[in-house]
């Protein structure tokens, strides 16, 4: 099976508010960057997003190493916070409905075909990779904004 390295980040200016996500594909000497944005999102949003988007661009099954800096992201699968959120229809260990089911079923079921694992960087750090991240993510939430004001001129 293919070996896919995978980082991602989520940004938001304002929580909520725009946001956007970054991500980087590598696999041997291949690389892929993609970004994108929404209007109104949060931080969490955006880095689940960010892992989601990545994902869709594997075109077979692979094995998947995905960096980020998202605590969010990696504890739902390393601490099993999504078995107990399925097992409890959903709820959250405080009963409240889980935030951001949407995404993460979408998550669940990509990651269904691939073999991914988690694994936690820290962020705003050393790491060119996950830095690149944030900068696409920064960049398309720039791109939004710019967006929306020129349509508002």
């Amino acid at each position: 099976m293919d070996q896919v390295t995978i980082y991602t980040d989520g940004a938001c200016s304002h929580n909520p508010g725009p946001g956007g996500w970054g991500c980087v594909l590598i696999y041997g000497k291949y690389r892929k960057e993609a970004s994108g944005s929404e209007p109104m999102t949060t931080n969490n949003r955006m880095e689940v997003t960010a892992a989601i988007e990545a994902l869709r661009f594997l075109k077979r099954p692979c094995i998947v190493d995905l960096y980020t800096d998202s605590a969010y992201l990696c504890n739902a699968f390393e601490k099993n916070w999504l078995k107990s959120w399925q097992k409890n229809n959903w709820k959250t260990a405080s009963k409240k409905d889980v935030e951001n089911r949407d995404l993460w079923e979408t998550l669940l079921a990509l990651c269904t075909t691939q073999q991914v694992r988690f694994h936690k960087v820290k962020g705003h750090a050393d790491n060119a990779e996950n830095n690149r991240c944030d900068a696409l993510a920064r960049a398309a939430i720039q791109a939004l904004l710019k967006e929306q004001k020129e349509s508002t001129n």
